[in-house]
């Protein structure tokens, strides 16, 4: 057996141009050598595959997963790249994806719609042949974006594997790369044998007369994407052994330093546990939740006179949403009690029932705990023209998460930015975000618990947990302060709901939602 050194690994380096960076030729074989001998490779390859299932067996034990995304210059061999890599790994242990132009229904939804809904649990390696980056780089393909859209779909990008990284996913970026010369002297070789013609395509020699400007939105995207928290490695791709050795050998290497990286992180973070008196980050939405006139009544006949004027514009403006093509979100927060149920039966008897679903969201099942805490609300995304609403919501993270301690202090900090980015994705995409938060006072609270228990069938409504709840009323109401505060946008307002009374409540939040609706189809 030969005294073969592996070959040099790659590096994440600051992208410049795709064409300037190779992979540096192996210690054992003259630097001027093309390739990479077959008996080398076979060693390094045997080698290289025990410790990518030895990744494996211990990624199954950590909190976290591992995407990779593999992209690059066509007849750069991503696909070649990617069998082999399925025959290294355990396929138990791996899910590949291969996004390529959406479906007409994958439009109707956010532009990271798709990708959320992709994501691995943890424990997993998530495998991107088609990725976010893939349908940028199409549309360049097609024809010359405009600079200022490709920037805001790159801040997106970043956003969205900001997030991801900060969850403790590992990112692993590939770019493959062919200069011109070789990849035209590769299309010709393939298309001139009947067996390999297939591969190559009229797109592929397209891409090829326009290599120099789709170069050029390569060095930008790779430049913009390029983060200390989701770096690019770009791969020379001339040499199909050496290029299988490097992806490989990259994955072990940025798993190594991922480990490294959360083992000293672990000694900074403070575990998550239950704050009887948390510290207002920004009092001025305490100020106004406490501000909230809770007074206001409604007789029943008033209520009643009122009621179907309410509903019937409320039809109106669903329905004119519908004809344009927007989708709503409803979010329903507040206190236990406050009467976040009756308030949605009386909106959905506004909307046709084909049109709507209601999503009461409890605690996370086994399965939404294995992702990431936004993944379970990006899966009931309502598709263009229809409604979702969340009895309960992603708000839960800086409330209930919060002040009872089942997430980290530096979890639920940054999920306020998180939060509003979510948010932004709806908007930015069309959809109408109406949030309310139905307030009612403490002492209103207790008599509608009491009420609970001594009716029979309001009984199932009470249960310790809301006693327990109630006795952190303090705690609560300053995470819903910080949450009024620091989550409000102008595409997506928190309406405050005096709910003391439940048909004024109810009446208000008809007409809310109204204006809210028409207000936002006037907004061009």
């Amino acid at each position: 057996m030969p005294n073969a050194k592996k070959p040099s690994r790659p590096r994440a380096i600051p992208i410049k141009a795709p064409s300037a960076a190779r992979n540096r030729a192996p210690r054992n074989r003259p630097v001027e050598d093309d390739r990479i001998p077959k008996k080398t490779y076979d060693l390094h390859t045997a080698r290289l595959r025990e410790r990518l299932v030895d990744l494996q067996v211990e990624l199954k034990e950590q909190p976290y997963r591992v995407l990779l995304i593999v992209a690059g210059v066509a007849g750069a061999g991503r696909g070649d790249v990617l069998n082999t890599l399925g025959g290294w790994l355990d396929p138990r242990g791996v899910e590949t994806f291969s996004f390529t132009a959406p479906t007409d229904d994958e439009r109707t939804r956010p532009f990271l719609w798709r990708f959320w809904r992709s994501l691995p649990a943890k424990g997993k390696i998530g495998v991107y042949a088609g990725s976010w980056y893939t349908e940028t780089l199409a549309e360049e393909a097609r024809s010359q974006k405009d600079l200022v859209a490709l920037d805001a779909d790159l801040e997106r990008i970043r956003r969205f594997e900001k997030a991801l990284v900060d969850d403790d996913t590992l990112v692993v970026k590939i770019w493959l790369n062919l200069d011109k010369e070789t990849q035209r002297q590769r299309f010709k070789a393939l298309a001139a044998d009947p067996n390999t013609a297939w591969r190559v395509t009229e797109d592929d020699w397209r891409h090829h007369r326009i290599y120099d400007r789709l170069e050029r939105t390569a060095v930008h995207i790779l430049g913009a994407t390029h983060r200390p928290y989701a770096p690019w490695t770009v791969v020379d791709a001339k040499d199909e052994r050496a290029r299988n050795l490097a992806v490989g050998e990259l994955l072990l290497d940025q798993f190594a330093a991922h480990r490294r990286r959360l083992a000293r992180l672990a000694h900074s973070r403070k575990p998550g546990r239950p704050v009887a008196a948390p510290v207002s980050l920004r009092p001025t939405g305490l100020r106004r939740l406490l501000a909230l006139p809770l007074e206001q009544t409604l007789t029943a006949e008033a209520y009643e006179e009122k009621r179907d004027k309410w509903l019937g514009r409320l039809n109106a403006a669903v329905r004119a949403a519908k004809l344009a093509g927007r989708a709503i979100t409803f979010v329903f927060e507040g206190w236990d009690a406050a009467g976040k149920g009756g308030a949605i039966r009386r909106l959905t008897s506004a909307i046709d029932v084909r049109d709507y679903r209601v999503y009461a969201v409890a605690k996370p099942t086994e399965e939404e705990y294995a992702h990431h805490y936004l993944w379970r609300f990006w899966r009931h995304l309502p598709r263009d023209g229809q409604v979702a609403i969340f009895d309960r919501s992603w708000y839960g993270r800086i409330l209930v998460e919060r002040i009872e301690g089942f997430c980290r202090p530096d979890e639920w900090r940054r999920a306020f930015q998180e939060l509003k980015d979510f948010e932004r994705e709806l908007t930015d995409h069309g959809q109408i975000v109406i949030k309310f938060w139905l307030h009612i006072s403490r002492e209103e609270q207790l008599a509608r618990f009491r009420a609970r228990e001594e009716t029979n069938f309001k009984k199932h409504k009470i249960n310790e947990e809301d006693w327990r709840n109630r006795r952190k009323w303090n705690g609560y109401e300053i995470a819903v302060g910080d949450m009024l505060a620091l989550t409000d946008a102008p595409a997506a307002r928190w309406h405050l709901i005096p709910a003391n009374d439940k048909r004024y409540a109810r009446l208000h939040i008809l007409r809310t939602a109204c204006r809210a609706i028409q207000s936002a189809l006037e907004t061009p």
